[in-house]
């Protein structure tokens, strides 16, 4: 990925510190800094959810975990400089998903009892609708400024839920690997859910190269990717990323219906709604294996993951409805729902 532009102290120090750039500093006195910086970013920022400066500082430390950043070095990956500053951010970072998170009452571990309050979970949820906008009201402007903001993530889907594999066991693993097998296209590159969302970003005319659109995203949609990088990427958290990717699952099928109205009420055709028409059809099906043979077996193995699957599945829903809300909130009041930054307000 390009290197994105800094948005505040913290992420320009860890910038300078995996350039080593600095004409007068050596690389331990830019950690230093660099750690006093976050110290006092994370106790300054009034919410660490909406923070661009400590979102995006986090979002450049995990990147080095999946494609790297152009003209940095692999080595900088398992640093103990980078390590330190995630293991400062992400304590906080999952508390506030704790404390705001609204967690059900907990089913008894079992598979049905387990996939049941998962259904009822994610059917009650009262989030906005951007796949109702999308479909009957939404401008071409705005179906690209959600293309541009789903990009983040989709453009490496599933790749944070698939951390999970080798700290997952029997039903659960399978059933894992089951779900990741069709996201990745079944050993087909045209096929994989990524790809496939890139030829609908090039049908609208919009670039897909992964994380070009990063500095015109919100705090809010860095977040979004960094919590599923979080769940994924610790062992801890494997019931967490596991409710996260079944509540995924579960809530996709009709919004991804209503998605493809949408552009085809635009005017595109089936080059650029085939993501979503496919996303109909599979996650009707993964929805199943996630809620049961993923998250309900995972917490019948281990029942004392049974209260992380569901904050991973209510972390999830209420992440997706702050940006939902915001996306929105900007376009009924006529404006966009991007970040304006140093050289674009709208990119091309």
């Amino acid at each position: 990925m390009r290197i994105p532009q800094s948005r505040g102290p913290v992420s320009a120090g860890l910038l300078e510190l995996l350039l080593e750039n600095s004409p007068t500093a050596t690389e331990a006195d830019l950690a230093a800094t660099l750690r006093e910086l976050t110290a006092a970013a994370l106790g300054e920022t009034a919410d660490l959810l909406q923070d661009d400066d400590l979102q995006t500082a986090l979002f450049l430390a995990y990147e080095l975990r999946y494609s790297g950043l152009r003209g940095v070095d692999d080595a900088w990956e398992w640093h103990p400089e980078v390590l330190a500053l995630c293991a400062s951010i992400e304590p906080e970072f999952e508390k506030a998903l704790r404390e705001r998170a609204l967690m059900p009452e907990l089913p008894e571990p079992g598979v049905e009892s387990v996939a049941a309050a998962l259904f009822e979970l994610t059917g009650s949820d009262t989030g906005p609708s951007v796949s109702r906008y999308l479909a009957k009201k939404a401008t071409d402007e705005q179906a690209q400024e959600f293309l541009i903001l789903r990009s983040i993530y989709q453009l490496k889907e599933a790749d944070p839920h698939t951390w999970a594999i080798p700290r997952l066991r029997s039903r659960a693993k399978a059933a894992l690997v089951e779900i990741q097998a069709d996201e990745y296209g079944g050993g087909r590159f045209d096929r994989m859910h990524s790809e496939l969302f890139a030829r609908t970003m090039r049908g609208v005319g919009l670039d897909a190269t992964n994380g070009h659109y990063v500095d015109v995203v919100p705090a809010i949609t860095l977040a979004s990717s960094n919590m599923m990088t979080m769940f994924g990427a610790h062992r801890r958290l494997r019931g967490a990323i596991a409710g996260h990717l079944a509540a995924l699952e579960m809530t996709s099928s009709q919004p991804n219906r209503l998605y493809g109205n949408g552009f085809r009420r635009l005017g595109y055709n089936a080059d650029v709604t085939f993501y979503f028409d496919e996303h109909v059809e599979a996650d009707a099906v993964h929805e199943q294996i996630a809620a049961r043979d993923l998250a309900g077996s995972l917490a019948t193995d281990e029942p004392e993951l049974l209260e992380d699957v569901f904050f991973g599945a209510a972390a999830g829903l209420y992440v997706d409805g702050l940006s939902g809300t915001q996306q929105l909130d900007a376009w009924t009041a006529g404006t966009s729902a991007l970040r304006a930054t140093e050289t674009s307000s709208m990119p091309a």
